[in-house]
């Protein structure tokens, strides 16, 4: 089944009243979302849980021995996705009791308040609707909330981004010089850009001709430098990502690029001072909402798009964030992008919970992390396009639900989040999968492969992907089955020799496969750890839509500044080893 369809008699997307009730279940009620989660180690479910992790016995080579239809008791199909559970520590009593705690702990509730536009991140008094970004055209009903029409705002601000889009696709918009724009430099920081990257590098082969993009984040000025290098300002185009227009990081970086444009524009095109107004109009665009602070950089703030309070930085690719991708890649693929977004949101708001991919996997990760003790998770695309992916999921899931408070302001009551990392394919066989295949920890990994390549080359007779997917089958297949001392033994091995070449086997991981890599299938990855991240973050009782764990760093860097630029009595008021560590700097700094 896709799960695309909607249940009798419940809409996720009603509209939100004015005394901010919302939908739960197909019905109104006024229940508060910022009263106390609930503790899910108070719950009924829980106490079994622990139970059944003490009692469970066997291995997964048993299970499957005993069970022959555990491989599709444990699969399922989430739009066009297929998603393999099995290889999962996991028994059915394991997934029954799972989703009895998500029904203890109002999973679902939760899931139809956000979807219905109701304040979910309690901390900034905010609606979550990330989700309405990719909701079609002409949705029925339409979504309100706050007075707002929603639907009418988001389809608003995508016709002038692909409007915008399409004249710098056609080469109407042209630099100040008249040369259309060859190169699309977006600046941002965090979800204003590892999102946009991200997708840029899974869907590179469909950007067009002789139209490519360029990202700029880091402020080492090492990143202007070399995200700058080789390209011609008269052809290059900038957009500046910062809904406030302030952040710290992306402003530096757009004045670096505005001084390198207007010096190379003076060299090349013999610029003159009256006319560098008209040419950062020309070269710059924002994705903002402070309209003024946007004029003052010399950007016109009709070339600026906006977005809302509701949508947070590391949910917002799908934006006008993304911009610079409907720009290289096109409207029509922007559109096929959301579209998957839409089907994962919908199978997430109406699959049985039973067959339901995002809240089944975010209840295994819970049983991963507070039952199983895993501290970390890897997310292993065999995709070379993919390569940026496990970056993207790191802030998505790391920021998200890197807290110890809950959404009331008590603290939590179990551990919280996931460290995510990983590598593309091939690669990281060689470099961390001993760790995986051998070590002391259990890691759980999500393997992500496809069945039809973007090239499809061969050598000789090998197919290439073929032989690429047959190391994808095989890494499950080792790290759920292993390989016993006798079966090593009976390859002629002895002595100390068996131990180090035996594999324990019961590693758990998860297969998701598709047909290729499209942008609608990009969209519902996306959609899929997005909704895996909630569910975790409501069984745990934290609001996964803040990230007050960024502002401190960012104040003390502010506030080090002078100390930095060497004021000794901001240096001397330091603690000693910050203080020793400007010093070096400061001694040790040439030029």
């Amino acid at each position: 089944m896709s799960g695309t369809g909607t249940d009798q008699g419940r809409n996720p997307w009603q509209e939100v009243p004015s005394e901010r009730a919302w939908v739960l279940n197909g019905r109104m009620t006024s229940s508060d979302p910022t009263t106390a989660p609930v503790d899910p180690t108070t719950t009924e479910a829980w106490a079994e849980l622990e139970a059944h992790d003490l009692a469970l016995e066997g291995s997964l080579r048993e299970w499957f021995a005993e069970d022959p239809e555990r491989a599709a008791r444990f699969t399922h199909d989430a739009a066009d996705l297929h998603v393999d559970l099995s290889k999962n520590l996991l028994t059915p009593e394991t997934m029954r009791l799972l989703l009895k705690l998500a029904r203890e702990v109002g999973v679902e509730e939760r899931r139809d308040a956000m979807y219905a536009g109701a304040h979910i991140n309690t901390t900034e008094d905010r609606a979550v609707l990330h989700t309405a970004l990719r909701r079609p055209a002409g949705s029925s009903p339409a979504l309100a909330v706050d007075g707002q029409n929603i639907d009418e705002d988001v389809r608003g601000t995508l016709h002038r981004v692909y409007e915008f889009a399409e004249k710098v696709r056609s080469g109407e918009w042209t630099g100040v010089t008249g040369k259309r724009i060859e190169t699309v430099v977006n600046i941002g920081i965090g979800g204003s850009d590892l999102g946009p990257v991200m997708v840029y590098e899974a869907l590179k082969p469909l950007a067009q001709d002789g139209l490519e993009a360029r990202f700029l984040s880091n402020i080492d000025p090492t990143d202007a430098y070399e995200t700058t290098r080789g390209l011609d300002p008269e052809t290059t185009l900038v957009i500046v990502a910062s809904k406030t227009f302030t952040t710290l990081e992306t402003l530096t970086n757009a004045r670096l690029v505005r001084s390198w444009l207007l010096e190379g524009l003076r060299e090349s095109a013999g610029l003159t001072a009256e006319q560098e107004k008209e040419a950062v109009a020309k070269h710059f665009v924002a994705v903002s909402t402070a309209l003024d602070k946007v004029e003052e950089f010399g950007i016109d703030p009709q070339n600026a798009f906006g977005f809302w309070n509701w949508v947070g930085g590391r949910y917002s690719v799908d934006s006008a964030i993304g911009t610079v991708l409907a720009t290289v890649l096109g409207p029509d693929v922007f559109e096929e992008f959301l579209a998957g977004f839409h089907a994962m949101d919908e199978h997430f708001a109406t699959a049985p919970a039973e067959q339901n991919v995002p809240l089944l996997m975010g209840l295994l990760n819970i049983w991963n992390v507070n039952f199983l003790e895993a501290e970390t998770h890897a997310v292993l695309p065999y995709s070379q396009y993919l390569h940026r992916f496990p970056a993207y999921l790191q802030q998505l899931t790391m920021e998200s639900n890197g807290k110890g408070v809950r959404w009331d302001g008590s603290l939590a009551t179990t551990e919280t989040g996931e460290v995510f990392w990983g590598e593309p394919g091939t690669n990281g066989q060689h470099a961390f999968y001993q760790l995986i295949h051998q070590g002391t920890r259990v890691i759980p990994a999500d393997f992500i492969a496809f069945a039809t390549p973007d090239h499809a080359l061969v050598d000789g007779e090998q197919d290439v992907h073929e032989l690429f997917l047959a190391n994808f089958f095989a890494q499950t297949k080792a790290l759920a089955f292993g390989k016993t001392a006798e079966e090593v033994r009976a390859e002629g091995t002895e002595g100390a020799l068996v131990a180090a070449r035996e594999f324990s086997g019961d590693r758990p991981t998860t297969s998701i496969m598709a047909p290729k890599l499209t942008p609608s299938v990009l969209g519902q990855l996306i959609a899929l750890y997005e909704h895996i991240t909630f569910v975790q973050g409501v069984v745990w009782g934290i609001n996964s839509f803040d990230q007050w764990g960024v502002e401190l760093g960012k104040q003390l860097a502010k506030d080090l500044a002078g100390a930095v630029a060497g004021d000794e009595e901001k240096i001397s008021a330091e603690d000693a080893s910050t203080s020793g560590l400007i010093r070096y700097y400061r001694e040790h700094r040439e030029g």
